[in-house]
């Protein structure tokens, strides 16, 4: 992978590429497909033996279920390699949607114990807009910079879904980092502004879901949409990219994932993994050559500005 980008003057480095893992956690309502734990060792196992790997996961995945498995390769391992970069995220409560600080300081103490480490490089503050009230996630923005004060993670970040709920964090706190999804795509572009935001006030923009949770990697013919059953409307746009790519012999998945990877204002792009074999494609995909006339036509394409997933019913599992 490319040369490692800083995280504000935290001091963290990560790699162009990072590698999400919540599918890992066996999350058959989002997915559509179910992860057997062996299979999710494996992946792990494998995003762990890379030189310069970075992971992303979060205390919900799976309902603990991600943090669960890693900490099972991990503890194997004897301890988290060097030089590996280690992202989670603070949760609200899944029962009653309680998002303060005491919950924000319990969702740590249950990420370490589940991962196996004593601290991490990257905490994020998770999806806010599902709290029972936004009013009291303040207190936990609050806790959230008063453990990297503590040392327990090196930088901190939001990462969310609904920009309207993060913009205004995003003013109101200097966080280092933040974590957009399904939202900056070759389809859709909701994000912009946040991500223009972003760059403005110096906080290092990590884009996951490049494949619009699959889709522009998969194919249309998966029938899923940023992890919703998709109507023909919302696959129309995968299939307007297929076609240009097909003509030219580059995979979709390529001009997905290339298409964050080349935007200067992304430090860097977060894809999910379920299979060892698909950390080789990834990185096969960061490297394939695309022509500038074939970036001309997707670019050229019509895209989204709305939220992707305004319609989606959200679960955990």
């Amino acid at each position: 992978m490319a040369e490692k980008r800083g995280i504000g003057t935290t001091g963290v480095r990560v790699p162009a590429i990072g590698f999400g893992t919540s599918g890992i956690g066996n999350m058959p309502d989002t997915y559509g497909y179910g992860v057997d734990e062996e299979r999710a060792l494996a992946t792990v196992r494998a995003l762990l033996a890379l030189p310069d790997g970075f992971l992303d996961t979060s205390r919900n995945y799976g309902m603990g279920r991600s943090e669960e498995r890693i900490g099972k390769v991990v503890r194997a391992l004897g301890g988290w390699p060097e030089g590996v970069v280690l992202a989670t995220k603070l949760d609200r409560d899944t029962e009653t949607g309680r998002f303060d600080a005491a919950r924000a300081r319990r969702s740590l103490e249950e990420s370490l114990a589940a991962l196996g480490v004593d601290r991490v490089d990257i905490l994020h503050l998770h999806d806010p807009e599902y709290a029972r009230s936004i009013d009291e996630v303040a207190g936990a923005v609050a806790e959230l910079f008063r453990m990297k004060e503590e040392g327990l993670a090196r930088a901190v970040g939001l990462a969310a879904g609904r920009i309207d709920v993060m913009m205004p964090l995003l003013r109101a706190w200097d966080f280092d980092a933040m974590i957009t999804h399904n939202r900056f795509t070759l389809v859709n572009r909701n994000a912009e502004p946040l991500i223009e935001l972003a760059r403005e006030r110096g906080v290092a923009v990590l884009n996951a879901a490049p494949y619009a949770g699959g889709a522009l990697a998969k194919g249309a013919g998966y029938g899923r949409y940023v992890y919703q059953e998709a109507t023909e409307g919302m696959l129309a746009p995968v299939r307007r990219v297929e076609e240009v790519c097909a003509r030219h012999g580059v995979p979709p998945g390529a001009a997905a994932l290339q298409f964050s990877m080349r935007d200067p204002r992304i430090t860097a792009t977060i894809c999910g993994v379920t299979r060892p074999e698909r950390i080789a494609e990834t990185l096969e995909w960061a490297a394939w050559p695309i022509g500038e006339e074939v970036w001309a036509e997707l670019l050229a394409l019509p895209f989204a500005t709305d939220d992707p997933e305004a319609t989606r019913e959200y679960k955990l599992g």
